[in-house]
């Protein structure tokens, strides 16, 4: 299969998907949209259209981090993203039971879960990096990465520990949720891929020359580490636009870059702009999943695609040429 063939059958399964997210509702499916126009207009609507773009958002991360680290098993959460984002809701939700000052108390929830995800993103992407040195060391990075997703999740949990109320709102968090999507969840996630995918596709001959290792891709004149931190923005911003709209989704962007190396070989250019389209079909197909596989009550997304993407992944293990060869 070429990539313009893939490219077509994700954008016909995409665009089957919306459709399919059109007519997912608590009572099953209908497709009688003029008499639900309100219905579908506000709320199924931007809510499957907000899906494709969140997971096209984290199949964008993935593949970025897949190549930047040279790591077939690197996703976009692996620098602390998650982790901060978890701990920062965690804080808003935790704020009334804590015993804080007022004015802290009055502050923090001002601050919305949205924001707080989303600025918790970026602050773990950016201790990682502050205790890594910057990005010239990749195996720092990723150890700096590891330990402040660590001390992030500790620190949720001490916070729950606090003050337990908050762990139901915590739980929804991590699980992920598409329910809250609304029109202004789909402007700011398409400003958000609108910035990163560009970005992500100006560095992509970057991504291939790593692929030649750090000496040799050094070798051609690159500036590695100016090269990296940028990349290393560029998915920290685009995990954190989609966790701060749908929480912490999994697998979407560790799959959606391997699905994309199933069917065709492509350089990192075509393999970016493929990954977010996979990720958005992924993301979506998830979320028609979750509101129709025991309507009228409601899967959390993030269930449905760890589902869909780990036994895909158990399938792709199984077909590789070596996977028998113990037999």
């Amino acid at each position: 299969m070429t990539d313009r063939r893939l490219a077509l059958l994700l954008a016909l399964v995409a665009l089957a998907a919306l459709l399919a997210g059109l007519a997912a509702g608590s009572e099953g499916w209908s497709f009688a949209w003029r008499e639900e126009w309100s219905l579908v207009a506000e709320i199924r609507a931007p809510r499957s259209l907000g899906a494709f773009l969140a997971g096209a958002c984290l199949g964008l991360a993935g593949a970025i981090a897949q190549g930047l680290f040279r790591n077939p098993l690197a996703d976009p959460y692996l620098l602390g993203s998650a982790a901060g984002a978890g701990l920062a809701v965690t804080l808003v939700l935790a704020t009334g039971g804590l015993g804080v000052g007022a004015t802290t108390a009055a502050l923090l929830p001002k601050l919305g879960l949205v924001a707080a995800a989303f600025l918790g993103a970026l602050g773990g992407v950016t201790l990682a990096v502050a205790l890594s040195g910057g990005t010239a060391r990749p195996m720092v990075l990723l150890l700096s990465g590891v330990v402040v997703g660590v001390l992030a999740a500790a620190l949720s949990d001490l916070l729950v520990l606090l003050s337990p109320e908050a762990l139901r709102g915590r739980q929804a968090f991590m699980l992920g949720t598409t329910g809250f999507l609304g029109w202004p969840s789909v402007a700011l996630l398409a400003g958000a891929l609108a910035v990163c995918l560009p970005l992500a596709l100006r560095f992509a001959r970057a991504l291939d020359a790593l692929v030649l290792g750090e000496s040799g891709a050094a070798s051609l004149g690159l500036h590695l580490p100016r090269i990296r931190l940028l990349l290393v923005a560029t998915m920290a911003l685009a995990t954190g636009s989609a966790v701060a709209q749908t929480g912490l989704v999994g697998f979407v962007g560790l799959a959606a870059p391997h699905l994309v190396r199933r069917w065709v070989v492509v350089t990192h250019r075509r393999l970016l702009a493929l990954s977010a389209l996979s990720g958005g079909v992924l993301l979506v197909v998830a979320d028609v999943g979750a509101r129709s596989l025991l309507a009228p009550r409601e899967l959390p997304v993030g269930i449905v695609t760890a589902v869909i993407g780990g036994a895909y992944l158990l399938l792709l293990l199984r077909r590789r040429p070596g996977a028998q060869g113990s037999r």
